[in-house]
């Protein structure tokens, strides 16, 4: 079962997504992220990372995007967009290094998103995507 270092299992509240990491764009977050792999959390605000650069970074991800918010203004976080976002505290707009996209599973990402609002946190892992992840959920784009 081949391991593909680019391409990351996501499971969380039930669902199942691939991503791809933006090594490109983002190559000091992709590092730090790859360095906590398997990762193991609840769907809501983390604590570490304060050290990171901006790098890609955006205050409005896509669908799918997720970012690092490697602290400073507010505490430091995953966000990991379902629809239309504006990332803010009370402070004002703050951005989020873009190191990861949905590239499969998109159909759900509204689905987890809701579960988090109306039941809570929720568990994620994000770890390696094999070829067995890959060939179980649907790819939409960029594989």
């Amino acid at each position: 079962m081949a391991k593909h270092d680019d391409l990351i299992l996501i499971t969380a509240g039930g669902f199942r997504f691939i991503g791809a990491l933006e090594t490109a764009n983002a190559p000091k977050t992709v590092a730090f992220f790859r360095s906590l792999l398997p990762y193991k959390q609840k769907l809501i605000h983390t604590g570490w990372a304060d050290s990171l650069p901006n790098e890609n970074h955006t205050a409005h991800p896509a669908p799918g995007q997720l970012g690092l918010y490697p602290g400073g203004i507010s505490e430091t976080e995953f966000l990991f967009a379902y629809g239309g976002v504006a990332f803010a505290s009370k402070m004002g707009m703050l951005t989020a290094n873009h190191f990861l996209t949905v590239v499969a599973g998109m159909e759900n990402l509204r689905k987890l998103g809701e579960k988090v609002l109306w039941e809570g946190a929720q568990e994620v892992v994000f770890d390696y995507a094999t070829d067995e992840d890959i060939a179980s959920i649907k790819v939409v784009s960029r594989l």
